[in-house]
C-alpha cells in the first residue's frame, strides 16, 4: 500500500514538473517574441529615417541616455523621438529606452 502511494506521489509530482515547465517555455517565447517584434518594427523604423539630421544628431544623447538608464535626456534625444514618433505612428507604443537603443544601433 505504500508504494502505490509513493509511486502516485512521484508520478503526479512528475507530470506538476512537466506541466509548469511547458508552461514557463510557452510564456517566455511568448514574451520574446513580443519584444522581438517590438524591437524589429522600432528597427525597421530607424533604418528608413538614418538619414534623418535629426536622428544622427541625436546619438550622443541617446548614448549618454542608455548609459544612464534613462535619466540623462537631452534635447536633441527628445527632438528625434518626437520626430520618429510622428513620421512612424507604430511607435507610439516604443519606449524611449528602446529607440535610443535603435538610434544607437545604426
Amino acid at each position: 500500500m505504500y508504494c502505490k502511494s509513493l509511486s502516485a506521489a512521484i508520478l503526479t509530482l512528475g507530470l506538476a514538473t512537466a506541466a509548469c515547465a511547458s508552461s514557463f517555455v510557452a510564456t517566455t517565447d511568448t514574451l520574446l517574441g513580443a519584444v522581438a517584434a517590438t524591437a524589429e518594427a522600432s528597427s525597421d523604423a530607424t533604418s528608413s529615417l538614418r538619414d534623418s539630421k535629426v536622428v544622427r544628431a541625436a546619438r550622443d544623447d541617446a548614448a549618454s541616455f542608455v548609459a544612464s538608464g534613462g535619466v540623462l535626456r537631452g534635447a536633441r534625444l527628445e527632438a528625434a523621438l518626437v520626430h520618429l514618433r510622428s513620421r512612424v505612428p507604430e511607435l507610439a507604443n516604443v519606449g524611449d529606452l528602446q529607440l535610443a537603443e535603435a538610434i544607437l544601433s545604426r
